[in-house]
C-alpha cells in the first residue's frame, strides 16, 4: 500500500473513531452482548471490529455509562450491557452535540457547492 493511501487509511479512522462511541450507545436502551451489538451496527451501516468495541464497552462501563448484567442462563454466558441513567443523559448530550456537528459540517460543504 503507498504511503498516500496509508494516510488516508489513518484519516478516515480517525474519522470514525468518534462515530463508534455514540453509535454503539444509540443501540444500547435495551440490553446487548457485544457481539449482537457489533451485528447491530453492521446491519445499520456501522463497520467496527469486535476488537474495537469491547474495550469501549469496559471503558463505558467504568465511566458509569453503561451497566452490565450477566446471562448465565445461556450454555454460553453472556455480558448484557445497557445505558445506566447517567448514560441516558450523557446519549441525550452527544446526540445534540452530533446534529449540531453535522448540521454545521452540511453548512461548510454547502458553501463549496458540494
Amino acid at each position: 500500500m503507498s504511503d498516500a493511501h496509508e494516510h488516508i487509511d489513518k484519516l478516515m479512522q480517525e474519522l470514525r473513531r468518534g462515530t463508534i462511541t455514540i453509535g454503539a450507545l444509540s443501540q444500547l436502551y435495551e440490553p446487548q452482548y457485544g457481539y449482537s451489538l457489533v451485528t447491530t451496527l453492521k446491519e445499520k451501516g456501522v463497520q467496527v471490529e469486535p476488537g474495537t468495541l469491547y474495550p469501549l464497552l469496559r471503558r463505558l462501563e467504568k465511566q458509569g455509562v453503561l451497566e452490565s448484567k450477566w446471562d448465565t442462563n445461556e450454555t454460553r454466558p453472556r455480558k448484557y450491557y445497557v445505558l445506566s441513567q447517567t448514560g441516558k443523559e450523557v446519549f441525550d448530550l452527544l446526540r445534540k452535540e452530533w446534529q449540531s456537528i453535522v448540521e454545521s459540517m452540511n453548512n461548510l460543504m454547502r458553501e463549496r457547492g458540494e
